[in-house]
């Protein structure tokens, strides 16, 4: 069961143009595009009241979408504004509509109860908009697995030592498996932090800032919000500098990585991502050499989630075996279980009709 009221990234800003943009989420098929006149994106249905055509085979027009089949034109509220040689319109001939906010960069969507689609809830990551001091760069993979795989991914970061050695992991398995940790679950998620003190900096940290030391402090934070967004502060500073009380010191190495999971289907969906340079902010190469960087590491997590998946539809979870790495994890899963199960009661309990 999908978590549906809540907000999930659709799409970059940027993804959704002149033409209708189709895309599956929580197994619902969708249409996007941006009103000819205002610029606005708006979300449909994928399928046309008419005769159930796909409207991603239609055009962007004045008023609306138009149905690529018969003409029929569909505004942002899912109201149809136009059919060919018809003057009225019947009060049937309209779609479901999505509440979508386009908001640094993303294009969040609503999909449960558009009553509930409260947009204070929407994340604020004000770094995508500060292109001095964060310049970033961005993407999104599709990816043969179910989203919480990925959650699951992110939440265990010992993993970095044995898939990604020859960027951010390193071959010092020892300090990213034995890193302090502090986790605090909350309303919404969690949030943990990692302390890796005077160990070897990672093949990527010292490729992106050769002025670090043989030794470093290095830091993960990261930020969960229910049920697909984890938002990410990693970086070191040369052991002796009290990275520990203060981490935003010129000389080290920081990146903010943003990550968003958002389901397609069962057993699969799309993985939003970027990543910000916070040390050589002038140096438009060395924002792209970290995004290469990060992309190897994110294209290993890929090839391993993806062959979990099949694993998984083959055998079930049965008999799997939670370690002490997985404490986030678990925090994790039991806020997402916490959410379903509330959302799942107030679904099934009965409606109680007005009398007059």
């Amino acid at each position: 069961m999908f978590i549906k009221n809540a907000w999930y990234i659709a799409a970059w800003a940027h993804e959704v143009k002149d033409k209708p943009f189709a895309r599956t989420i929580c197994n619902e098929a969708i249409v996007m595009y941006r009103d000819a006149q205002s610029g606005k994106a708006g979300a449909l249905e994928d399928r046309c009241c008419h005769r159930g055509t796909p409207l991603r085979f239609g055009q962007v027009v004045d008023g609306g979408l138009e149905c690529g089949y018969h003409g029929l034109v569909f505004d942002c509220a899912g109201a149809c504004v136009r059919i060919p040689g018809q003057a009225k319109i019947p009060t049937k001939a309209k779609l479901r509509a999505y509440p979508l906010v386009e908001k640094d960069e993303f294009l969040w969507i609503w999909m449960g109860d558009p009553e509930k689609a409260d947009e204070s809830l929407i994340i604020d990551y004000p770094y995508h908009n500060d292109h001095k001091k964060w310049p970033h760069k961005h993407e999104v993979y599709h990816v043969n697995c179910n989203y919480m795989l990925l959650v699951d991914n992110l939440m265990d970061m010992t993993h970095l030592a044995y898939v990604h050695k020859t960027t951010i992991g390193g071959s010092n398995p020892k300090a990213l498996v034995e890193a302090k940790t502090n986790i605090t679950p909350n309303s919404t998620g969690l949030h943990y932090i990692r302390w890796m003190q005077d160990c070897p900096p990672p093949p990527t940290y010292k490729r992106a800032a050769p002025s670090l030391g043989e030794r470093v402090d290095r830091w993960q934070e990261f930020e969960y919000i229910a049920p697909g967004n984890i938002i990410q502060w990693s970086g070191a500073l040369d052991t002796g500098k009290n990275a520990m009380d203060n981490r935003d010191q010129p000389g080290g190495f920081s990146l903010r990585l943003f990550h968003g999971l958002t389901p397609e289907t069962d057993g699969t969906c799309f993985y939003f991502w970027s990543t910000a340079n916070g040390y050589r902010q002038d140096e438009p190469q060395a924002t792209l050499d970290l995004f290469n960087e990060i992309s190897i590491a994110f294209n290993e997590d890929k090839q391993i989630v993806e062959a979990q998946q099949k694993t998984l539809e083959a055998t079930g979870e049965t008999g799997l075996v939670d370690i002490v790495s997985d404490a986030a994890r678990v925090h994790m899963r039991r806020a997402v279980n916490r959410i379903i199960t509330v959302e799942r009661a107030a679904a099934e309990a009965p409606q109680v009709k007005e009398t007059a």
